[in-house]
């Protein structure tokens, strides 16, 4: 079920789990595996939403891999927006909101406040907005 995956965790089940399932387990944390302790698995999680959650981290991890040029570990949120303007190309906050889960004339300030946090750390041009369109800029 997870060949090819790369996974570290620090507990012993989860770790002969991960290995019935045909997942290399790493002995420790590496930038190159996904750190199973820091994905904040709910403790009644199915086998199928198991597997969405470590499909998603493999994805987003390789995602972020490519624009930072490094493995970086960012908030939920962060990644999520992060992800789906590399994958789009760019969006406009509507569509954002769409994506991730919010109705387009949801008065909310969640997807500024990602945007502004991720311009503090990475730098204004970061984050690009052209004709209300946001997209990946430059680090």
């Amino acid at each position: 079920m997870f060949g090819g995956i790369h996974l570290y965790s620090s507990d012993s089940i989860w770790r002969q789990i991960f290995a019935d399932l045909n997942a290399t387990v790493h002995d420790t944390p590496s930038i190159s595996v996904i750190n199973f302790d820091e994905l904040c698995i709910p403790p009644s999680v199915g086998l199928l939403e198991l597997k969405s959650i470590i499909l998603d981290a493999a994805d987003s991890g390789r995602i972020l891999g490519q624009i930072f040029g490094h493995s970086v570990s960012l908030p939920q949120l962060q990644t999520k927006l992060l992800v789906l303007l590399y994958k789009s190309g760019g969006m406009t906050a509507s569509q954002l909101k769409n994506a991730l889960g919010y109705a387009p004339d949801t008065a909310t300030h969640t997807i500024d406040t990602a945007i502004y946090q991720l311009r503090k750390t990475y730098g204004r041009g970061f984050i690009r907005n052209t004709n209300g369109v946001y997209s990946i800029g430059e680090l």
